[in-house]
């Protein structure tokens, strides 16, 4: 899974698992879903993030922390 922001547009995206998109539906006001060709959720774009998230703050709760590796690391 990504999380990734875009300051230009002030969108946020959740890639859940790297599959190819295929449709995309509109689920609430600035809210969409991506989905994959047998309807599965693949994406999550929220526009116009900072009126709905607080994008200073990223607080991961019983997160796998497993396979991980730093950026930057030999």
């Amino acid at each position: 899974m990504k999380v990734k922001y875009y300051s230009e547009t002030h969108t946020l995206y959740i890639d859940l698992n790297n599959a190819v998109e295929t449709d995309t539906a509109e689920v609430a006001p600035d809210v969409a879903v991506d989905l994959d060709a047998d309807g599965n959720l693949v994406g999550i774009e929220i526009e116009h993030a900072s009126r709905w998230v607080d994008l200073s703050r990223l607080d991961t709760q019983s997160f796998p922390l497993t396979g991980l590796s730093l950026v930057g690391s030999s």
